[in-house]
C-alpha cells in the first residue's frame, strides 16, 4: 500500500518574553530645554506674582489664580521630565 506525504511541521518560535521591550531612542532634542523653560517660566510667574501682587495690570486681575497658572507650568515641566531618557 502507498504512504501518504508527511506534512512539514513549522518551527517553533516561542512569543518574546513579557518583560523584554524594544529599546526606547534617545529623548527628542527639544524635551529638555522645553522642560527647563517650563520650570523656568512657572517660577518666574510665581516671583514675579509674590513681589508685584495686584500692581501690575494683568498679573493682578488675575488674583489667586497666579498660583494655578505657575504650578501649571511647574507640573508640565515635572510631565515632561518623566520622558526624559
Amino acid at each position: 500500500m502507498p504512504e501518504s506525504k508527511k506534512r512539514k511541521k513549522a518551527v517553533y518560535t516561542p512569543p518574546p518574553a513579557p518583560g523584554a521591550s524594544k529599546k526606547k531612542g534617545p529623548s527628542p532634542v527639544w524635551l529638555a530645554p522645553l522642560m527647563l523653560a517650563l520650570f523656568l517660566i512657572g517660577i518666574i510667574w510665581l516671583v514675579v506674582f509674590y513681589l508685584a501682587g495686584a500692581d501690575m495690570p494683568f498679573v493682578g486681575d488675575l488674583g489667586n489664580n497666579n498660583l494655578l497658572i505657575g504650578f501649571g507650568f511647574i507640573i508640565a515641566g515635572f510631565g515632561l521630565s518623566t520622558q526624559w531618557r
